[in-house]
């Protein structure tokens, strides 16, 4: 029963303080996603930075789940690649579990029944522990053995690791609080794991050590984080249809909403919420919304967007303001619905049939959310138009350490050009669609601004500038070309460029965005290191600010850093900037994980090198 330590291990254990990738492997529904999330959590209370990514199967229970935290007390928040500690609790993913752990790694599995030397590596250190033994001779009820087997493994852990058991502790205090009775059952379950671990299993060379490496930053997923951003943004109207990676965002803003959102003397609710019966039914509400005066949103993902073009088409042509926030997965189709990926990219930007362009804005992290939920309002509002803030599921739905939210509260929304019944009473000349000073905007009104001036016909057809329909060529290309001054003066709006320079002149570059962002900071510190210079730029939105084609101009080869297997970014930067694609060369992640530090440097480094030597 004590630790199975394999013979003829070729490298050395591995050792490391606060610098390393923990790797769970369970059976989904199994109750480990908790305790996992309390590992994570434990350790980040400790001072230290934790990056942690749930990755789940789209059933209930059943399938694999895997949860992934990085330790990371130099602070990167993206995934490094391998693993150094995998808790392998799963036997039907036991062999692919054994392949992703590190040469002089470590594992840890429940040797409850004893399996043969041939099942195991000899350049890693195997943990053994019986696991069931102990849940078996101490509960009754299989619900309970199979719940606090996690927080026994748990226990055992934090003996293996140095994490402080009163971390822990006072983590269940918070969770459960007022339930004594399972505050008790928990803290029983996890000095089981503690107890046996001291007693039997050795000590191995992976430490956390508390340290002050978190600061004020908070922890939060970028669907919460969203979510407090469209109330923040003045959104009072969402209506959505559940989808996965999206749902959990229409439900914190129903959560926010209640606790911010009611009026304190009525009870009355300032805000409205539907979930409608489909996707198609959503969107129309929102535009509908929108066109009423109100700052509307829907939450959706991939499939759910491709069912919304049609009123999103409607939206750019009528020019109504609408929010949509796209929590990215894996498709096409059905694809993969508990995966990440940015491969919405096209289907955003282009939305609808006919020649339409939108706005689209990349976060790449929970603050990032925040600021640019409630920013995608204002751009509503003033250029009276669809925007898109496209997220995905690896920030979405992830716990992330990010900077705290700020809020000017003398800030005032931008409604953008909206002329009032005093305006129109004035005398001043109102064209629905004229554009009365070359940005592409025109005035609108809102629903009862007046009860005999400012009305207008709201429609997808053609027209003139006063709203009156007409199919002739001139009055057409009159609005399509204004659409199109409309997004030139959406580049000085959108958020802009961060651009990030390689300690060496260099002639490379990379572009890149949204959720590979924090493991491409790691793997550009990891080239400057090797002597890779590689100047970097990281868009923040579409349409494209001068300063990216300044960026490609100034570069002979410019990497283009994406997580889907088109080069989606990369071709709409070589049509809408018209660069010759020799010039953007793709580096291309998509199974459906979260990018690496080593996969982006192993591209981009050998590619570099490559390119040095042939010229």
């Amino acid at each position: 029963m004590s630790a199975q330590l394999q013979p003829d291990a070729q490298p050395a254990p591995l050792a490391a303080v606060n610098d390393f990738v923990v790797k769970f492997a369970n059976v989904n529904g199994s109750g480990s996603a908790s305790a996992n999330e309390l590992f994570a959590k434990a350790i980040l209370r400790m001072g230290v930075p934790v990056s942690p990514r749930n990755i789940f199967p789209s059933n209930i229970q059943g399938l694999p789940t895997w949860y992934e935290i990085r330790v990371t007390g130099a602070g990167y928040l993206g995934r490094r690649g391998g693993v150094d500690l995998m808790v392998a609790m799963n036997p039907q993913t036991w062999n692919q579990d054994l392949k992703e752990i590190e040469p002089g790694g470590y594992l840890f599995y429940d040797n409850s029944k004893p399996l043969p030397a041939s099942r195991f590596r000899t350049d890693i250190t195997v943990i053994g522990m019986p696991l069931t033994e102990i849940c078996n001779a101490t509960y009754s009820e299989a619900r309970q053995r199979q719940l606090f087997k996690n927080i026994i493994y748990v226990g055992a852990l934090s003996v293996l690791l140095d994490i402080d058991p009163g971390v822990i502790e006072k983590l269940f205090s918070e969770q459960y609080k007022g339930k004594e009775k399972l505050l008790e059952s928990n803290f029983k379950a996890l000095h089981l794991g503690r107890d046996y671990a001291s007693q039997h299993l050795p000590k191995i060379g992976l430490r956390v050590e508390a340290g002050d490496g978190v600061g004020d930053r908070i922890f939060v997923d970028g669907n919460t984080a969203a979510a407090i951003g469209c109330v923040y943004g003045g959104a009072t109207v969402c209506a959505w249809y559940p989808i996965t990676p999206s749902s959990s965002l229409a439900e914190a803003f129903q959560k926010y909403c209640q606790k911010l959102r009611v009026d304190p003397v009525t009870g009355k609710n300032r805000y409205a919420i539907v979930q409608a019966e489909d996707e198609i039914a959503s969107i129309g509400m929102v535009v509908g919304a929108g066109w009423n005066g109100a700052r509307a949103f829907t939450t959706t993902s991939g499939p759910g967007v491709s069912l919304m073009t049609e009123f999103i088409g409607l939206a750019y042509m009528a020019e109504i303001p609408v929010t949509i926030i796209n929590v990215q997965r894996g498709g096409p189709s059905t694809g993969m619905p508990t995966r990440t990926q940015q491969a919405d990219l096209v289907s955003c930007a282009y939305a609808s049939h006919g020649d339409t362009k939108h706005i689209l804005l990349f976060p790449e992290d929970p603050h990032e959310c925040f600021d640019q939920s409630a920013q995608a309002f204002d751009l509503a509002d003033r250029l009276q138009t669809p925007v898109f803030v496209m997220t995905d599921l690896d920030i979405g739905m992830n716990q992330r350490l990010c900077a705290p939210f700020e809020w000017d509260e003398t800030k005032e929304y931008d409604r953008g050009k909206v002329m009032t019944a005093e305006d129109l009473d004035s005398g001043r000349d109102f064209g629905r669609y004229l554009d009365v000073d070359g940005d592409g905007i025109p005035f609108r009104t809102w629903p009862g601004t007046h009860p005999s001036k400012g009305s207008f016909f709201t429609r997808g057809t053609t027209k003139d500038a006063y709203a009156r329909y007409s199919e002739a060529g001139p009055d057409y290309v009159y609005n399509v070309q204004r659409l199109l001054k409309k997004l030139e003066t959406a580049k000085s709006l959108v958020p802009q460029p961060v651009a990030r320079n390689a300690r060496a002149a260099t002639r490379f570059g990379v572009i890149y965005f949204g959720s590979t962002s924090p493991a491409m900071s790691e793997a550009l510190d990891a080239l400057d290191a090797a002597e890779v210079h590689v100047d970097a730029l990281r868009l923040r939105a579409f349409p494209f600010p001068d300063s990216v084609r300044q960026f490609i101009e100034a570069h002979d080869l410019v990497f283009v850093v994406e997580q889907n297997r088109d080069a989606q970014l990369r071709g709409m930067l070589i049509n809408e900037l018209e660069f010759s694609p020799d010039r953007l060369p793709a580096v291309l992640h998509y199974d459906g994980t979260p990018i690496t530090a080593r996969f982006i440097t192993r591209e981009i480094g050998d590619r570099v090198r490559a390119a040095r030597k042939s010229s």
